[in-house]
Protein backbone atom coordinates (compact mmCIF):
# COMPACT_ATOMS: atom_id res chain seq x y z
CA UNK A 1 0.00 0.00 0.00
CA UNK A 2 1.32 3.51 -0.78
CA UNK A 3 -0.25 6.82 0.34
CA UNK A 4 -1.06 8.58 -2.84
CA UNK A 5 -2.17 11.73 -0.89
CA UNK A 6 -2.73 13.65 2.15
CA UNK A 7 -5.18 16.35 2.42
CA UNK A 8 -5.16 19.18 5.32
CA UNK A 9 -8.84 19.90 5.97
CA UNK A 10 -10.03 22.86 7.96
CA UNK A 11 -13.32 24.05 9.56
CA UNK A 12 -15.13 26.63 8.95
CA UNK A 13 -18.86 27.66 8.55
CA UNK A 14 -17.51 30.27 6.12
CA UNK A 15 -16.14 28.04 3.07
CA UNK A 16 -15.90 31.44 1.03
CA UNK A 17 -13.44 33.30 2.84
CA UNK A 18 -10.62 30.58 2.26
CA UNK A 19 -10.73 32.15 -1.64
CA UNK A 20 -9.14 35.33 -0.94
CA UNK A 21 -6.19 34.15 1.11
CA UNK A 22 -5.69 30.57 -0.66
CA UNK A 23 -6.37 31.78 -3.97
CA UNK A 24 -5.73 35.75 -3.99
CA UNK A 25 -2.64 35.44 -1.93
CA UNK A 26 -1.09 32.34 -2.82
CA UNK A 27 -2.03 31.66 -5.83
CA UNK A 28 -3.71 28.21 -5.53
CA UNK A 29 -6.56 27.23 -8.00
CA UNK A 30 -10.18 26.01 -7.20
CA UNK A 31 -10.15 22.57 -7.85
CA UNK A 32 -13.68 21.58 -6.28
CA UNK A 33 -16.54 23.37 -4.97
CA UNK A 34 -19.49 21.85 -3.26
CA UNK A 35 -20.59 24.53 -1.36
CA UNK A 36 -20.41 23.22 2.01
CA UNK A 37 -16.57 22.12 0.82
CA UNK A 38 -14.03 23.99 -1.26
CA UNK A 39 -10.63 22.37 -2.05
CA UNK A 40 -7.56 24.09 -3.25
CA UNK A 41 -4.36 23.28 -5.16
CA UNK A 42 -1.83 23.00 -7.79
CA UNK A 43 -1.02 21.24 -10.83
CA UNK A 44 2.31 21.30 -9.43
CA UNK A 45 3.56 17.47 -8.63
CA UNK A 46 4.22 17.67 -4.65
CA UNK A 47 6.00 15.12 -2.27
CA UNK A 48 3.85 13.62 0.44
CA UNK A 49 4.78 14.68 3.83
CA UNK A 50 3.63 14.72 7.54
CA UNK A 51 5.27 16.78 10.23
CA UNK A 52 4.66 15.75 13.39
CA UNK A 53 6.71 18.63 15.99
CA UNK A 54 6.92 19.62 19.58
CA UNK A 55 7.44 23.10 18.74
CA UNK A 56 7.69 25.25 15.30
CA UNK A 57 11.60 25.93 15.34
CA UNK A 58 13.37 28.57 16.82
CA UNK A 59 10.81 28.52 19.99
CA UNK A 60 8.07 29.55 17.68
CA UNK A 61 4.57 27.40 18.03
CA UNK A 62 4.25 24.61 15.72
CA UNK A 63 1.92 25.54 12.88
CA UNK A 64 -0.95 24.36 11.29
CA UNK A 65 0.23 24.09 8.07
CA UNK A 66 3.01 25.08 6.07
CA UNK A 67 3.17 26.35 2.78
CA UNK A 68 6.22 26.25 0.36
CA UNK A 69 6.31 28.52 -1.97
CA UNK A 70 8.81 29.54 -5.42
CA UNK A 71 9.09 33.68 -4.31
CA UNK A 72 8.88 34.19 -0.51
CA UNK A 73 9.08 38.10 -1.33
CA UNK A 74 6.00 37.71 -3.34
CA UNK A 75 4.23 36.19 -0.88
CA UNK A 76 5.06 38.78 1.68
CA UNK A 77 3.64 41.67 -0.67
CA UNK A 78 0.76 39.74 -1.43
CA UNK A 79 0.05 39.47 2.64
CA UNK A 80 0.96 42.81 3.11
CA UNK A 81 -1.18 44.14 0.33
CA UNK A 82 -3.92 42.36 2.19
CA UNK A 83 -3.30 43.93 4.77
CA UNK A 84 -2.24 40.52 6.75
CA UNK A 85 1.28 40.83 9.38
CA UNK A 86 3.53 38.15 9.57
CA UNK A 87 3.49 37.28 13.46
CA UNK A 88 7.03 35.92 12.93
CA UNK A 89 9.54 36.76 10.31
CA UNK A 90 10.58 36.80 7.51
CA UNK A 91 13.67 35.51 8.76
CA UNK A 92 16.49 33.09 7.82
CA UNK A 93 16.61 29.93 9.93
CA UNK A 94 19.26 27.32 10.23
CA UNK A 95 18.08 24.35 9.00
CA UNK A 96 17.83 26.40 5.59
CA UNK A 97 15.15 28.11 5.08
CA UNK A 98 13.43 31.26 4.95
CA UNK A 99 10.15 31.64 6.29
CA UNK A 100 7.37 33.95 7.91
CA UNK A 101 4.01 33.22 9.68
CA UNK A 102 0.51 34.34 9.15
CA UNK A 103 -2.92 33.70 9.93
CA UNK A 104 -5.13 32.44 7.86
CA UNK A 105 -8.89 33.55 7.50
CA UNK A 106 -9.94 30.81 9.97
CA UNK A 107 -7.07 32.17 12.82
CA UNK A 108 -4.68 28.85 11.24
CA UNK A 109 -1.26 29.62 11.89
CA UNK A 110 0.48 29.06 8.60
CA UNK A 111 4.22 28.94 7.92
CA UNK A 112 5.02 30.26 4.63
CA UNK A 113 8.36 29.37 3.39
CA UNK A 114 11.49 28.82 0.84
CA UNK A 115 14.37 26.50 1.15
CA UNK A 116 17.51 28.46 -0.07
Amino acid sequence: MKVKRIVANIQSPNIAAAKAFYQGILGLDLLMDHGWLATYGSDQTMQTQLSIASEGGSGTPVPDLSIEVDDLDEALQHCEAAAITPEYGPVTEPWGVRRFYVRDPFDRLINILVHL
